[in-house]
């Protein structure tokens, strides 16, 4: 069997992973390496076991093939077809269904479109002008945080304090469809890392200088078992097996400020080198499974069951 890798710019953690599930592998009669593709024909077997994607967001191609290669049977972590149709937005609005804790949120028109609907106003007719900025601050509070509805990177994120300054933030965003959130002013902040949706690992992290602190008193007991059960519960609903789950926590209460990154930040450099030997150890524990155990058939998100949303009732 082997176990592919796709992947982008990173240094430290590809051939940790690599040589660490060839290690283990080897009893097993599995191996592990980079995935090369040429061009994929219908019909075609990926050749893998399990395949881990950690580039497909931003290649089209990639994405492609990683959803063909489940139809022939890969197992794909995480799921494309989950990830393709994923947005913070409604992240949050499940979270919310589902008795996790997360700010008020409310997504926004996009500031600008393509030309041809630019210079097409029937095209946006269903659109009501002007927006009701001042209604807006005033249900998710002031200041409030303006990020893309789906992306990461800290890029497009503004904390605004007024009016002018969120037009003048949202002005800048172009074509990025846009949310306005509650700003929780928290006290600690924790990043958790997820290994196969139930293996949580919180971790103290530095929101202004962006680090990770290896400090594994940093929660109370209590508080501890609250965000791991929170993390249980959004990536059992979404459907993610590697994935960084955020909480801001104000006043004793864990806030989930974000929840998808399914293709989590694994340099050692950032991570610190304590967490970066975990995390190799765990996912390639987590493929090594996947790869003797896991069902040919992708595993699916349960969101609408855990809802009730997938239940007769709800039809």
């Amino acid at each position: 069997m082997k176990i592919g890798l796709l992947c982008g710019r990173e240094q430290s953690f590809p051939p940790a992973f690599l040589d660490r599930v060839n290690t283990l592998g080897a009893t097993h009669g599995i191996t592990a390496e980079f995935l090369t593709l040429t061009g994929t024909k219908m019909g075609e077997p990926s050749g893998y076991a399990v395949i881990v994607d950690r580039i497909s967001h931003e290649v089209e191609y990639f994405r492609a093939y990683l959803k063909h290669a489940v139809l022939e049977g890969a197992y794909v972590i995480n799921n494309p077809f989950w990830w393709t149709a994923d947005d913070k937005f409604f992240n949050y609005s499940v979270a919310q269904k589902l008795g996790v804790a997360v700010p008020k949120t409310v997504v926004l028109p996009q500031r600008s479109y393509p030309s041809d609907i630019d210079l097409a106003p029937e095209s946006l007719h269903n659109l009501g002008y002007p927006i009701d900025w001042d209604g807006l601050l005033d249900y998710v509070g002031r200041p409030a945080i303006l990020k893309p509805y789906s992306g990461g990177g800290w890029k497009h994120v503004y904390k605004v304090h007024d009016k002018a300054e969120l037009i003048a933030a949202y002005d800048g965003t172009g074509p990025c469809c846009m949310t306005l959130q509650q700003f929780i002013n928290f006290d600690q902040y924790v990043r958790c890392f997820t290994f196969g949706k139930t293996d949580i690992v919180p971790v103290a992290y530095d929101v202004h200088q962006r680090r990770y602190l290896v400090e594994h008193t940093y929660l109370s007991q209590e508080l501890g078992a609250r965000v791991v059960r929170d993390a249980q519960t959004l990536n059992n609903a979404l459907g993610y097996e590697m994935n960084t789950i955020e909480f801001a926590i104000q006043d004793g209460v864990p806030y989930a400020i974000d929840f998808l990154n399914p293709a989590p930040d694994f340099e050692r450099d950032r991570i610190t080198p304590f967490y970066f030997d975990m995390v190799v150890r765990k996912m390639a524990d987590l493929v090594i499974d996947r790869a003797l155990t896991g069902k040919a058939s992708q595993t699916w998100p349960r969101w609408a069951e855990m809802t009730g949303l997938g239940s007769a009732s709800a039809v």
